[in-house]
C-alpha cells in the first residue's frame, strides 16, 4: 500500500471506476488508438514502451490499483483526485513520487482537448514518460521545488476560478450564462494579480517542459509533454510550422504566460532531460527558499499561507506570518505568526513544540545582541553564562534592533552545537519605541534564536506532524450527471457495440445487432460520429455488411462537414483505413 503523506490524504478520492459510462470507454480508446498511431515516431522513445509499464491499456481506462503497481517499479504511484488542484498541491505530490489523476474524463464534445484536468491527460500523458529515470528525477525536483514556493491570496483565487470554469465546461447541465458568468470570474481572478509570484514562476517552467515539453532539435523535436501527448489535436498541430519552436532556457520559459484554455502559439525545445534539471536548480537560487532574508519574509506575509521562515541557528518556524515588525532601514526584525505554530529542525518537529503547544501563535527577534559581533547561536558555554543566560537567572538581552527581551532564563537548547532557542517565565518583550510584543501573564516565552533568515519557503518543515497543506482543498466539487432516457439509451448502444468487438464472433447475430443499432442512431442520434465509426471499424475488420459500410461511410462524411468533426473523422476513417491493410478479415 503506498504512503500518501498525511497533508495530502483530503485531496485523494475513489476512482469509483463503475461510473465511467460506456461512451467514456469509447472516449478513451478513440483518443488512445489516435494517438498511439500517431505518437509512435514523434513521441520521445520512452512514451509507447512506457504506456505498457504503467499500465495504460489503449482499450480501456485503466484503474488507479494496477497503475500504481505497475509504477511502483519505477519508484512511484499514483492517486485519483477530483479535477484541478492548486499548482503547490498537485507539484507536493510529485515531489513525493506520486502523481495524481483526476478521475474524470472528457466529455464526447472536448474529444481532442479540454481544459480541465482528465485521466486522459494525466494518466496517458504523464506516467508513460516517468519511465526514464532522468525524466522522472526532473519531474521530481520541480515537484519539490513548486511545493516550496511562495504563493499569494491572488493565485489562490485564480486556481478556484480556473477550477469553476473547467467544471462547468464539462458540465452538460451548465447553461452559458453560467460559463460567462465564470469566464467573468476568470477574468476579475487575472486582473488581480499584479505581479508574478513565485508559484507562478515555477508552474510557468512545469508548463512549458512538463505540460508542453518538446525535445530534441529545433528542425525535428520530439514530444515529451503530457499536453500534447493527451490531445488529438494539439499533438499533431505542435508539430506543425505555425507554431514557433524556440530554444529551451528557463528564463525564456518564466517569462512566458500561458492560456490552458487554448492551443499553445510556441512551444520551447530541450536539448535532453538534463537541461531541465540544471534549470530547476537554477530557479531554486532565485526564489525565497535559498535568497531569505526580509524580502523573503515579506512573500510570506503577503501569501496568507502557512509557510515555514528558517533561522541561521537552523529553527525553523511553521504557520501562518501576520506581522513584522521592521528597523529604520526596512529590515525585519520580528515575526508574529498568528494561529497554530510549531518549531522543527531538519524538517523534523522538536518535542514539546507542535501546534497544540503554540496553538495560539509564535513571535520572536531576529539579529544580533547589541554589541556582540558574533550571533548569539554561536556563543559557547561560557560566553552564554558570562552574560546571564542561565537557567532561574533574571536576564535582558538588548538586541541591535532595539527589541528587548527581559525575564527568567527557563531553559537554553541547543541542535548540532548551535543554541536554537531561549525560554523565559515572566518575559516582557518590547520594541524600542515601547511596543509590547509578549506579556508575562501569556505564559513562557519561547525564543528563536538566529541572526537572520536564511530561508523560506511555503508549507511546513515537518509536513507529517503540521498536517495541513500549504493550500487548502477547494469547497467546489462538480455536479454529478443525471442522465435522461435518451442519453442512457446512447450508453446501452455503445455497451452493446463493445461487446459485439471484444468477444462475439458469431456473424448472424453481430449483423442483426449492429443493424437495429444503426437503424436508432439514423432515427434518434444523427449527430453521433464516434459509435458510427466503432461500428464501421467492426464491418471493416470482419469484411461484412457491405452495405450497411457504404452507408456508414456517407454519413459520417456528411458529418465530417461540420468544422468540429472534420479533423477527428477524418482521422478516425485514416486509422481504419490504415489497420484494414493489415488486419485478416474474420
Amino acid at each position: 500500500m503506498m504512503n500518501i503523506p498525511s497533508h495530502l490524504r483530503e485531496f485523494v478520492v475513489d476512482q469509483e471506476y463503475e461510473k465511467y459510462t460506456p461512451i467514456n470507454q469509447a472516449v478513451w480508446r478513440y483518443v488512445m488508438r489516435q494517438n498511439r498511431a500517431f505518437l509512435g515516431e514523434r513521441a520521445h522513445a520512452a512514451y509507447i514502451d512506457g504506456l505498457r509499464s504503467t499500465g495504460i491499456d489503449v482499450e480501456s481506462i485503466p484503474r488507479i490499483e494496477a497503475m500504481n503497481e505497475c509504477l511502483s517499479k519505477y519508484g512511484w504511484g499514483a492517486v485519483t483526485i477530483d479535477g484541478f488542484l492548486s499548482s503547490a498541491a498537485f507539484m507536493d505530490f510529485q515531489a513525493h513520487g506520486i502523481l495524481p489523476i483526476a478521475t474524470d474524463i472528457r466529455t464526447h464534445e472536448h474529444i481532442a482537448y479540454t481544459p480541465a484536468p482528465d485521466i486522459l491527460h494525466e494518466a496517458a500523458g504523464h506516467a508513460p514518460i516517468l519511465k526514464d529515470k532522468k525524466y522522472a528525477s526532473f519531474v521530481k525536483l520541480i515537484g519539490a521545488l513548486g511545493a516550496k514556493a511562495m504563493s499569494t491570496k491572488e493565485d489562490y483565487d485564480l486556481y478556484e476560478a480556473i477550477r469553476y470554469l473547467s467544471m462547468l465546461k464539462e458540465d452538460p447541465m451548465a447553461t452559458s450564462k453560467q460559463v460567462t458568468e465564470a469566464e467573468e470570474r476568470l477574468r476579475e481572478a487575472q486582473e488581480a494579480i499584479i505581479e508574478v509570484s513565485e508559484i507562478q514562476l515555477v508552474s510557468r517552467l512545469y508548463w512549458w517542459t512538463v505540460e508542453y515539453g518538446l525535445i530534441g532539435t529545433i528542425d525535428n523535436p520530439q514530444i515529451y509533454g503530457a499536453g500534447l501527448l493527451s490531445s488529438v489535436g494539439e499533438s499533431k498541430r505542435c508539430l506543425k510550422p505555425d507554431v514557433k519552436k524556440l530554444p529551451f532556457s528557463l528564463d525564456a520559459c518564466i517569462e512566458t504566460g500561458y492560456d490552458i484554455t487554448d492551443y499553445q502559439p510556441q512551444l520551447f525545445v530541450c536539448r535532453d532531460f538534463d537541461e531541465l534539471i540544471y534549470a530547476v536548480k537554477e530557479l531554486e537560487k532565485r526564489l525565497a527558499c535559498s535568497r531569505g532574508g526580509t524580502e523573503s519574509l515579506v512573500k510570506a506575509l503577503k501569501s496568507e499561507n502557512i509557510s515555514t521562515a528558517v533561522y541561521t541557528s537552523g529553527l525553523q518556524v511553521t504557520g501562518v506570518i501576520t506581522g513584522l515588525e521592521y528597523d529604520d532601514n526596512d529590515e525585519a526584525i520580528y515575526m508574529q505568526l498568528t494561529g497554530p505554530a510549531a518549531l522543527a529542525t531538519d524538517n523534523k518537529e522538536l518535542p514539546g513544540h507542535g501546534k497544540d503547544y503554540h496553538k495560539d501563535g509564535f513571535g520572536s527577534p531576529i539579529g544580533y545582541l547589541k554589541g556582540s559581533t558574533i550571533p548569539l547561536e554561536e556563543w559557547s558555554d561560557e560566553q552564554v553564562s558570562v552574560y546571564g543566560i542561565v537557567d532561574g537567572s533574571k536576564t535582558e538581552l538588548e538586541f541591535e534592533s532595539g527589541i528587548h527581551v527581559a525575564g527568567t532564563v527557563k531553559y537554553v537548547q541547543r541542535h548540532q552545537g548551535k543554541i536554537i532557542l531561549i525560554g523565559f517565565q515572566n518575559c516582557t518583550v518590547k520594541t524600542s519605541d515601547g511596543k509590547t510584543l509578549f506579556k508575562p501573564e501569556w505564559g513562557t516565552y519561547d525564543m528563536a534564536v538566529g541572526a537572520r533568515i536564511s530561508s523560506v519557503f511555503s508549507g511546513a518543515a515537518d509536513r507529517e506532524k503540521f498536517s495541513a497543506h500549504t493550500d487548502k482543498k477547494s469547497l467546489l466539487t462538480k455536479a454529478s450527471p443525471q442522465w435522461n432516457e435518451r442519453e442512457q439509451k446512447l450508453h446501452e448502444m455503445y455497451q452493446k457495440v463493445r461487446a459485439i468487438r471484444e468477444s462475439d464472433t458469431n456473424i448472424e447475430r453481430t449483423e442483426r445487432e449492429l443493424v437495429t443499432i444503426v437503424e436508432a442512431l439514423d432515427i434518434e442520434y444523427p449527430e453521433d460520429w464516434l459509435l458510427r465509426l466503432e461500428i464501421l471499424e467492426i464491418t471493416t475488420q470482419r469484411n461484412i455488411m457491405s452495405d450497411i459500410k457504404s452507408r456508414l461511410h456517407m454519413q459520417l462524411k456528411r458529418l465530417a462537414e461540420q468544422p468540429e468533426n472534420k479533423e477527428l473523422i477524418e482521422n478516425g476513417l485514416m486509422l481504419l483505413s490504415a489497420s484494414d491493410s493489415t488486419e485478416q478479415p474474420v
